[in-house]
């Protein structure tokens, strides 16, 4: 299972997968609708809303008329997709996501694009580090967000067969592909990508691909570290982790996004009630993003492979001297 690990970019944006799914199964499935806040080019919905005329609504910047909208179509058994970037589809919707949809218990998917540092050039006040952490407190919502196309496939009819809202946290740039022995994928449970004793990395979206050059940098430091992709933040594959850090006895959390209520807060929840081994969170820490491109951002904000080995070697020295 511990190849090494190469980053490759894949050639196709992976909101355009997004965009092909949506399409394919709408064909088969006539319940399926896209909204849109005057972002579908941004989304590449403007594709669905040309194939589908009939099936595609821009609210206009509007986007919590958008999730009323979205609410009164599920009730009526459709099963609409809603787009926006992140910082609209979370915080600026957070009161119609909360009572429209998820007190009602109606079946909306809810897009949210360029999480964290990947909203790059839009700056800090599109750059939502909290969005997670939002959704994540709303009761009865899913909150996925894809390692890259191939996960984006097999996740996306699991998305549609689920009678619930989810979120779905999407990159719309070409993603770093990860190559997994694992073949099947379930949504909420956590994918195994690297066998390893020493320190358990739980990471997700962005920092998968630096928790795996980590891991290879770790590696040939004599650490052996287990790498889980806990694309699906809730809910939380508690067994999964459970039993990674039973076995290794220290855990590295990694997320683009806040370090307050999201992938580090689940695992220290997790943890803390059921196995309480050492544990740091890397990610963004309790401050606003700000323009630049990713790779300034990722060194910027600690969100790199080096951060990583750095947390890594700190719970391991943590739990020798425990």
């Amino acid at each position: 299972m511990n190849q090494p690990f190469e980053v490759k970019l894949e050639e196709h944006w992976l909101r355009d997968t997004y965009v092909d799914l949506l399409l394919e199964y709408a064909q088969k499935d006539d319940r399926i609708v896209a909204l849109d806040a005057d972002l579908m080019a941004a989304s590449s919905v403007k594709r669905f809303s040309q194939q589908m005329p009939g099936r595609a609504i821009d609210v206009g910047v509007a986007e919590a008329n958008m999730i009323g909208v979205a609410a009164g179509l599920a009730a009526m058994r459709k099963i609409p997709f809603t787009h926006s970037f992140t910082a609209f589809a979370s915080r600026r919707v957070c009161d119609q996501v909360t009572l429209s949809v998820a007190y009602a218990g109606l079946n909306v998917k809810m897009v949210g694009s360029d999480p964290g540092i990947t909203a790059e050039l839009n700056g800090g006040t599109h750059m939502s580090m909290e969005d997670v952490s939002i959704m994540r407190n709303i009761p009865g919502m899913t909150v996925y967000e894809p390692v890259d196309s191939a996960q984006l496939r097999a996740a996306f009819p699991q998305i549609l067969a689920h009678d619930g809202p989810v979120y779905i946290r999407l990159l719309r740039r070409p993603a770093v592909r990860i190559d997994s022995e694992n073949d099947e994928f379930t949504l909420g449970k956590a994918s195994l990508l690297r066998e390893g004793g020493d320190v358990t990395i739980l990471a997700t979206g962005i920092m998968v691909a630096e928790a795996l050059l980590a891991a290879e940098e770790l590696a040939g430091q004599g650490i052996s570290a287990e790498v889980l992709n806990v694309h699906t933040v809730k809910p939380f594959d508690e067994e999964a982790v459970l039993r990674s850090a039973m076995k290794t006895g220290a855990v590295v959390t990694a997320e683009n996004a806040s370090v307050i209520g999201g992938l580090g807060s689940a695992a220290a929840e997790c943890l803390g009630e059921n196995c309480p081994v050492p544990l740091r969170r890397v990610g963004v820490r309790d401050c606003f993003g700000e323009v630049g491109l990713t790779d300034y951002l990722k060194e910027k904000f600690g969100l790199t492979a080096k951060e990583i080995v750095r947390a890594a070697h700190e719970v391991t020295e943590r739990k020798n001297f425990r």
